[in-house]
């Protein structure tokens, strides 16, 4: 018993200093394209045919990082951002399918889709 507090305790105390380099940093310059919203490719004011292309396109590659075991069990936010894409992405094209240009949301999509790819290089 205390063995086990006496290392508890060490382990509490010792420092933590081994982490991925990429998740310390943000090395991947393109992940940094899109550090504003205003920064997107996509924009409400383009097509509304060629938004519901594009953000199905972007949806449909964060599908597939995200259900790909390489990027799930990877030490980049690689699956993570595909996670955000998916949603962002999602919610973009519901409103697109109503006819509504969701600025933030197209916005989004595109942001977490180029911060996807960025890490995925």
């Amino acid at each position: 018993m205390i063995k086990s507090i006496f290392v508890a305790a060490i382990v509490a105390a010792t420092p933590v200093v081994s982490q991925a380099a990429d998740l310390v940093v943000d090395a991947q310059p393109i992940a940094r394209q899109c550090a504003d919203l205003n920064d997107a490719s996509l924009t409400a004011g383009q097509d509304v045919v060629f938004l519901k292309k594009e953000v199905v396109a972007r949806m449909d590659r964060a599908i597939a990082v995200a259900e790909d075991p390489h990027w799930i069990s990877s030490t980049r936010p690689t699956f993570v951002w595909a996670s955000e894409t998916k949603v962002a992405c999602g919610k973009a094209y519901g409103y697109l399918q109503s006819n509504w240009r969701d600025e933030e949301y197209i916005a989004k999509c595109d942001c977490f889709h180029a911060k996807m790819i960025g890490f995925m290089n």
